[in-house]
């Protein structure tokens, strides 16, 4: 398991934080995505994410290389994002963040969040009871896209 990753496997954030066990680290902090079941109040059915992996992966690291910039503090940073069919509930994402005291450390993990939605070429298609929509990480729709009903799972 790498520090920054893409993967069509399930995520174990529990997994991910093992990845930064280290003496010297006193605190982990956590954000864990998941599927919800509602966008603008529409019943989610399931997303698909897609990704060029390597070039995701690149940008996560970027992404940990801004946090350990502004916070030198932050010892680690691991980002695993998902890709493929993900049911309501699933883990969409884990970012974990390590430091030796935990002072700004939310701040850092609030930024890696954010910065992720930014930069990392990540799309996602929802799939609701009553049409499609493809969005970037962001959740803007894709430029050019526009909701449109699924005729095929009907």
């Amino acid at each position: 398991m790498t520090l920054f990753e893409i993967t069509p496997e399930p995520l174990s954030a529990d997994a991910v934080i093992a990845r930064l066990a280290d003496p010297a680290n006193g605190a982990v902090v956590t954000f864990v995505g998941v599927v919800r079941g509602e966008t603008d109040g529409r019943a989610v059915r399931y997303l698909e994410y897609e990704a060029y992996p390597e070039m995701a992966e690149e940008t996560l690291r970027q992404v940990g290389r801004e946090v350990q910039e502004r916070w030198p503090t932050i010892r680690e940073v691991a980002i695993h994002h998902r890709v493929g069919r993900l049911e309501v509930g699933e883990t969409a994402v884990v970012i974990a963040l390590s430091a030796a005291h935990r002072p700004e450390m939310f701040d850092a993990l609030h930024y890696a969040i954010d910065r992720l939605k930014e930069i990392v070429l990540i799309w996602k298609k929802e799939v609701w009871a009553d049409g499609i929509e493809w969005r970037s990480e962001s959740g803007s729709p894709m430029p050019g896209s526009f909701p449109y009903l699924d005729t095929e799972s009907h």
